[in-house]
């Protein structure tokens, strides 16, 4: 008796991820890389658009931004490596090769820990972390007859690309997802690139087959391309899981080949057939030399690693007596972390008093601060407040300066503004009223406006008292003591 198709066959899936390096230059040539929104064709020179008798230079940045991201993701950095060359003719391939890594990349045998979402984590391998130059773009057009043709842009061609392989660990698309989303994190953390797949910056292609439960061969491996969101990537994946599955259920052959992920249409198209490694004629590189890799510069590049997003995590938890929730959060980009601590750094180091205020950082960014940059649509090192501005904000609300109500009044318009927050209270008159003489009146006509919730209070319903704080809060633009407010309200409504 079989068993049943769900759980017949094992997928398999391993990932190979291209992310554009953030160089000033490209990878063997001194042209710019800052090629976005240039017109085509103009950030070119004679050795990337392969001209006869020209020699490449390496791109130092482009080397150590590689190794740094080899030693984040746990990989071993070999004394020694070299640069191939990757024969193949595609047109956007301007010198009929590709410079790339082949036997001896410049990092290997890591690893990168994913935390999967039923619960409990998963170590990925990361078979290898080479380095190599980007392809020219191709665009496709129509002309008025509808007849098709293609177009070469060079601009592209030459930019430093970093390729992260894993070992073939990946079980599903939502796995995938998952590994994609910490590798984006952590090249970002890093500052080696933008990693932003919507901008095709950061490029994945899933390699999925499947086999037998409990086999030691690997089935037929298909390779995806055009998938320009994690979300496509999940999506791709599982259609092409059901796709083989059911061509291996009918009896049928799956062929090794590229597929094209389809959004529209939520499906995956055949390309070409699967090219393998020796299909590229690979040789070494004749016009650069082998590296040789000192421990001690390696060491030194391992100095200069950021505190990572695992890392920082569990230290706001401890350190700030965050919830799992909020470090996630805060953490999630370098900007943010880095802000948040720079608030909490300007705070008394003394126990009780700097958890309050880490709290309350915490609470103003994933907050108030969070929902202003959304309208903006602006990150934080776009915004105005500088991180001493909403520690000041912070001391005012301790003080007794400010509200909390009259505080979302000040911070709002200092994002709008970029003024301190004494500034803004000062300017705006929003210091808080303390003193019972100045809030009665206040109370005493807002009763007088309100006989409902007055009525609906007296019988019984205590929430009532709730709206009538808040129309005193109104009537003083958020400068009321809200405390003060509320035992006021009491005892007129007592009397």
């Amino acid at each position: 008796m079989t068993a049943p198709t769900a759980t017949k066959y094992e997928v398999v899936i391993g990932i190979e991820v291209h992310a554009q390096l953030d160089t000033k230059s490209k990878m063997f040539c001194s042209c710019s890389a800052d090629y976005h929104n240039a017109p085509p064709n103009t950030h070119v020179c004679p050795v990337c658009l392969g001209m006869p008798g020209v020699l490449p230079v390496i791109n130092r940045q482009a080397v150590e931004y590689t190794i740094m991201t080899g030693l984040a993701l746990n990989c071993t950095v070999p004394d020694r490596a070299k640069f191939d060359r990757k024969n193949y003719p595609y047109p956007d391939l301007v010198k009929g090769y590709q410079i790339s890594q082949y036997d001896l990349p410049l990092c290997k045998g890591g690893w990168l820990e994913i935390e999967l979402e039923e619960g409990g984590t998963k170590r990925i391998g990361v078979t290898r972390v080479h380095l190599e130059e980007d392809t020219a773009r191709n665009m496709h057009r129509t002309n008025g007859a509808g007849e098709a043709y293609t177009l070469i842009d060079v601009n592209r061609s030459g930019t430093a690309l970093m390729e992260m392989v894993t070992e073939p660990d990946v079980r599903s698309g939502q796995e995938a997802r998952l590994y994609l989303t910490k590798l984006q994190q952590i090249l970002r953390y890093l500052g080696v690139s933008r990693a932003n797949m919507e901008e095709g910056n950061m490029r994945c292609e899933p390699n999925i087959s499947l086999r037998l439960v409990g086999a030691p061969e690997f089935g037929s491996k298909v390779e995806l391309k055009n998938l320009n969101s994690f979300r496509a990537v999940e999506l791709g994946i599982e259609y092409e899981i059901q796709r083989q599955r059911a061509l291996l259920d009918a009896g049928e052959r799956v062929v090794q080949e590229t597929r094209g992920w389809r959004d529209e249409e939520g499906k995956t198209v055949s390309q070409r057939s699967k090219e393998l490694a020796e299909d590229y004629r690979y040789f070494p590189e004749p016009d650069l030399p082998p590296l040789r890799i000192d421990r001690a510069y390696v060491d030194g590049l391992r100095a200069r690693l950021p505190e990572l997003p695992d890392a920082k995590r569990a230290r706001f938890r401890e350190q700030y007596g965050l919830s799992e929730y909020e470090a996630n959060l805060l953490a999630q980009t370098r900007a943010r972390a880095d802000y948040f601590e720079a608030v909490v750094g300007a705070l008394a180091n003394d126990g009780d008093l700097l958890l309050r205020r880490a709290k309350a950082a915490s609470n103003w960014i994933l907050g108030e601060y969070a929902r202003l940059l959304n309208l903006a649509g602006i990150e934080i090192t776009g915004s105005k407040v500088m991180p001493e501005h909403l520690h000041e904000l912070l001391v005012l609300i301790d003080e007794g300066t400010v509200s909390t109500t009259g505080a979302k009044s000040v911070f709002e318009a200092m994002f709008e503004s970029g003024k301190p927050a004494r500034q803004v209270v000062e300017e705006q008159g929003l210091t808080q009223i303390s003193a019972a003489g100045e809030i009665q009146s206040v109370v005493m006509q807002v009763i007088e406006n309100n006989p409902k919730p007055v009525e609906d209070y007296r019988a019984g319903k205590d929430e009532a008292i709730k709206f009538l704080v808040g129309q005193v809060m109104r009537e003083t633009r958020g400068r009321a003591k809200p405390d003060l407010v509320l035992e006021l309200l009491r005892q007129q409504l007592a009397s």
